[in-house]
């Protein structure tokens, strides 16, 4: 599956909020300008910034700042994806080098506080206090996700339920925010604006599900990066959880020696053992229960072309090679 659906339905917006990032990132020092512009022009969905546009939309905002917030949110992923780059030690993403790679780590890390702080600048412009609140409060709880997951990273003790928490803190918390701002920009009452929280909450755990699978089961030339890179660096997926819970003692054996020791020799027979265990199949079907629990969250919705797309939106969640 595509992601035209989006492409159509926002063109005109995605440009606004677009606009928007070019004057954000317009710094006088040459070296944010590079950075910036290497991971922000390098392609990328865009959801988080999709989402939020669709969900004002779709509860009848009709005013400009959701051009802001959408580049705030989008500013603030990517700060987070040069951190996790040089933290993973990552060498690919969207199919080109990473900054890391090509400007060593320094640069990216530096580059990243300066987008999260052009971030909240943009956020104060909204003066909104609950705007303030949702975003302040994502940055830190997805900052302890980083952590949760840094501190995970080789343990093959790892349950499903702590992989969940994790996911939900680190890439789910902004879906979640992004489409809970839609909603609080347009003023609609609680209950509507938690259903919308609830349902980027569970379309971004969607999305990370299918994502970590992906990293077993995808062509690197469409996913954009290395297949693997989870297992080097030593992370305990759904995949692998479910795999060593069902598996054989020596299946367990080379899980264990695979996350652990952090090396890529094991991939081909790691891949048979969750294919032959059912663990592919099993995570394919957690990322859809995720993506149904999300489009139940807009049963009560009244139809338009927003709410429509968002609902694709949890098809594209799951039915998509990158």
């Amino acid at each position: 599956m595509q992601i035209d659906f989006l492409k159509s339905a926002l063109a005109d917006e995605m440009r606004a909020v677009d606009q928007v990032l070019r004057e954000s990132l317009d710094s006088d020092v040459a070296l944010i300008r590079n950075v910036a512009e290497h991971i922000i022009g390098g392609g990328g969905k865009r959801l988080r910034p999709a989402l939020l546009l669709l969900a004002a939309r779709a509860c009848g905002y009709r005013g400009t700042h959701h051009y802001t917030l959408a580049a705030t949110v989008e500013m603030i992923h990517t700060s987070t994806l040069l951190h996790d780059d040089v933290v993973d030690d990552s060498s690919q993403r969207r199919g080109k080098p990473t900054a890391n790679e090509a400007f060593g780590n320094a640069a990216p890390v530096l580059v990243g506080d300066f987008l999260y702080s052009r971030a909240f600048q943009l956020m104060v412009s909204v003066g909104a206090m609950p705007v303030l609140k949702i975003l302040s409060d994502a940055t830190n709880v997805i900052a302890a996700g980083e952590v949760m997951q840094l501190m995970n990273a080789g343990d093959v003790s790892l349950t499903e339920d702590g992989y969940i928490e994790v996911i939900r803190r680190k890439t789910a918390k902004l879906f979640e925010a992004s489409a809970q701002l839609g909603a609080q920009l347009a003023g609609v009452d609680a209950e509507r604006e938690h259903a919308y929280a609830r349902y980027g909450m569970h379309v971004g755990t969607a999305f990370q599900i299918m994502d970590d699978l992906l990293d077993y089961t995808g062509d690197a030339s469409v996913i954009g990066k290395n297949l693997g890179d989870d297992l080097a660096e030593g992370k305990m997926t759904l995949p692998l959880i479910h795999a060593l819970a069902q598996g054989t003692p020596a299946d367990g054996k080379l899980i264990c020696h695979a996350i652990e020791s952090g090396g890529l020799d094991d991939f081909a027979p790691l891949v048979e053992i969750l294919a032959r265990t059912g663990a592919l199949k099993y995570t394919e079907e957690r990322a859809r229960e995720e993506a149904a629990l999300a489009a139940a969250c807009l049963a009560h919705e009244p139809a338009s072309l927003q709410c429509e797309s968002l609902l694709q939106l949890c098809a594209f969640a799951v039915e998509r090679s990158y």
